[in-house]
């Protein structure tokens, strides 16, 4: 279902889950890029032809956004095939349902969010195969030695918490050279599930309000992505639907 110009996949936690777990037990030798995408994201693609083409190269965009979900539903996607899958909530069910086979490396965030993380997941599932991580503070440098660790860690589940654009811009510029089955861009789950970060309460999700909580936990800093992009979502989705 495309929101703009940016191809949605219809989908929900469970068959997401399914859906990567098949990907990461077959031998296709490429990895499949999933993008946890939001209302700032399409805007974002929509706007900026260089974001675009950065993110040209993602497998799967999975709606993130409760606003960006009702925009699929109004543009024909059925009920009972999609729902939101809110990145912060899809790291926890993965880890509580995914296949306890599957091996994850955790890449993104400071190293005390990065720490807290991975005692949290364990206390989630004891069992959760963890085959390495990396804080997010590297220089262009290392990227060659982070890529080399991720593929000699042997993970099947490459979870990326760098934030946007950063994230969409490494996974894009390494797909090619990663080894592990899948390679997701989560943004903000790693604070979130580390307990970094307070989320918006779940009450909210449902409404499409998440970003207003955010917007008032941190003003500063996300000021002009919600007041620019949500207006840009609007004004361009409207103008698509009347190109239509």
């Amino acid at each position: 279902m495309t929101v703009i110009n940016t191809p949605c996949v219809l989908t929900t936690h469970a068959k997401l889950t399914q859906d990567i777990t098949e990907v990461c037990q077959s031998s296709t030798g490429s990895t499949l890029s999933v993008d946890f995408t939001n209302v700032h994201i399409v805007a974002m693609r929509s706007e900026d032809s260089d974001f675009e083409s950065t993110t040209s190269s993602v497998d799967w965009f999975v709606s993130d956004s409760q606003v960006l979900t009702w925009a699929i539903s109004w543009l024909g996607g059925k009920k009972g095939q999609h729902e939101r899958v809110y990145g912060p909530d899809f790291l926890d069910y993965f880890v509580r349902n995914g296949d306890p086979m599957l091996t994850h490396y955790f890449f993104g965030a400071s190293q005390e969010c990065l720490d807290k993380l991975l005692i949290e997941l364990k206390k989630i599932n004891p069992e959760l195969k963890i085959a390495g991580s990396r804080n997010g503070y590297f220089k262009d440098a290392d990227n060659p030695r982070i890529v080399d660790d991720i593929n000699e860690s042997n993970a099947d589940v490459l979870w990326v918490g760098l934030g946007t654009p950063k994230q969409q811009a490494w996974i894009n510029q390494h797909k090619g050279q990663l080894k592990v089955g899948a390679a997701l861009a989560v943004g903000f789950a790693f604070d979130v599930n580390a307990g970094t970060k307070t989320d918006a309460p779940k009450f909210l999700g449902p409404l499409g309000l998440t970003w207003l909580y955010r917007l008032a936990a941190e003003p500063r800093r996300l000021w002009h992505r919600y007041t620019h992009y949500n207006w840009v979502f609007i004004r361009d989705l409207y103008r698509s639907v009347n190109k239509a």
